[in-house]
């Protein structure tokens, strides 16, 4: 049976990236070994990564003053790497809080700076995205989460800011074309629209570093790694070697403009369903629906359907749809190597059952 994976991450893959790493792991470029045993000081890999960083450089738009680094830890080590990097003591960076992950990197800010919430949408369990906030001018950054994967809200606009963005973008990276100026630093786990779990990506303006006071330990000085072109100790080499191969599909793909027209056609089916559909509504506000993970619950007097529904997901090969504990109901995550036609057979689906039932 086809699988359709729904999955918020680790997430789906484009086919010819699977399948180009599957070769990869058995036996690389006809050597007679697997990249996975391959040295990371060797000239295949060097060959990789400077090809990932030079795609990302292009797909993006990234100019010269920006570094692309290659990291480990998910964005949950990025929480504290970035304000141990640019917060000094007595300092203040400002902070949105739209979700679990942005509440998660503002405990971790705290740390080693003054934090200042701008605004926070917590009261309405992160049901919209904040507007009409100020950033203060005194602040080092600004803090924002671009897309909140639990609850299914997204930054359609990015937030004008007196001062550096710092952002975490793990689950709408390369999802839509961005200007990069604003931005001083951007993070995002690989797992959602750029590669497996196991590296993190960092993107970082030259003059955000070298302003704190503290001592930083060399493993987690941004630094060390633009010196080492992320190669300071042994890094995730398989799964930047993947990362590489799907930034390659993007470009061939239509680059960020390419990835963005397939993302909001797959939007527009599943949600203008939800709307119709008796059964089924939408979560959050509608100018603030993400492109990327739609959550969506049972209208209160079909509750008792949920379950059966669920199943019926499973039985037809959707994986992944069950939606966050924080929200429940299903969560629909609709990355970039998601192929439309299972979207349409997720509505048709959902359609057939309302039939059945509504």
């Amino acid at each position: 049976m086809k699988k359709h994976n729904f999955s918020a991450g680790p997430a789906i893959l484009p086919a010819p990236v699977l399948k180009e790493a599957g070769k990869a792991a058995v036996n690389y470029q006809g050597m007679g070994l697997s990249l996975l045993e391959l040295s990371h000081r060797g000239p295949e890999f060097t060959a990789i990564i400077e090809e990932a960083n030079a795609l990302m450089r292009e797909i993006i738009g990234l100019p010269d003053d920006y570094h692309v680094l290659w990291l480990t830890g998910g964005a949950s080590t990025q929480f504290y790497m970035a304000p141990f990097n640019l917060l000094n003591e007595g300092e203040t960076a400002a902070y949105l809080e739209t979700g679990v992950w942005a509440n998660k990197a503002i405990k971790e800010a705290k740390l080693f700076g003054n934090v200042e919430i701008v605004a926070s949408s917590k009261e309405r369990n992160y049901t919209y995205i904040p507007k009409g906030f100020k950033v203060p001018k005194h602040a080092k950054y600004f803090h924002i989460t671009s897309n909140n994967t639990i609850y299914g809200t997204q930054q359609h606009k990015f937030p004008k800011s007196p001062v550096p963005i710092v952002c975490d973008m793990s689950s709408d990276f390369l999802s839509r074309p961005f200007d990069p100026h604003p931005f001083g630093l951007i993070y995002a786990g690989a797992q959602k629209n750029l590669g497996p779990a196991g590296t993190t990506v960092v993107i970082v303006r030259e003059d955000m570093l070298g302003t704190v006071q503290r001592s930083i330990p060399s493993m987690l000085d941004y630094r060390t790694f633009i010196k080492e072109n992320s190669l300071y100790n042994t890094p995730p080499v398989f799964p930047i070697y993947v990362s590489m191969l799907t930034l390659r599909w993007i470009r061939k793909n239509g680059g960020l403009k390419g990835m963005q027209r397939r993302n909001r056609a797959k939007a527009a089916i599943l949600y203008d369903e939800i709307d119709r559909n008796p059964l089924f509504k939408g979560t959050v506000a509608k100018e603030d629906r993400s492109l990327m993970n739609i959550c969506f619950v049972m209208e209160e007097k079909y509750a008792a359907l949920e379950k059966d529904f669920l199943k019926e997901t499973e039985a037809n090969g959707m994986s992944g749809l069950k939606g966050h504990r924080s929200v429940g109901g299903f969560r629909a995550s609709t990355y970039n190597a998601l192929p439309k036609a299972s979207v349409q057979a997720l509505v048709d689906l959902m359609r057939d059952f309302a039939q059945r039932h509504a």
